[in-house]
């Protein structure tokens, strides 16, 4: 992996908003289940999205 590619990705990952929408990828992306499933799988993806939200600190300008 290049250098600069690696630095892209760690910049990525020290953001609150990459780690957000990848918990709403993850929960967007559940295969087919029953709906009180679905419930709880929903209810979890908020939950942590919210949890990252409220303990990540946002970067000031780069």
């Amino acid at each position: 992996m290049s250098q600069r590619l690696k630095q892209f990705l760690l910049a990525r990952l020290q953001e609150p908003s990459t780690w957000r929408g990848a918990v709403m990828l993850a929960t967007a992306l559940g295969i087919t289940v029953s709906p009180d499933t679905e419930n709880a799988i929903i209810a979890i993806g908020l939950a942590v999205s919210g949890l990252l939200g409220a303990l990540l600190p946002e970067r000031k300008g780069d």
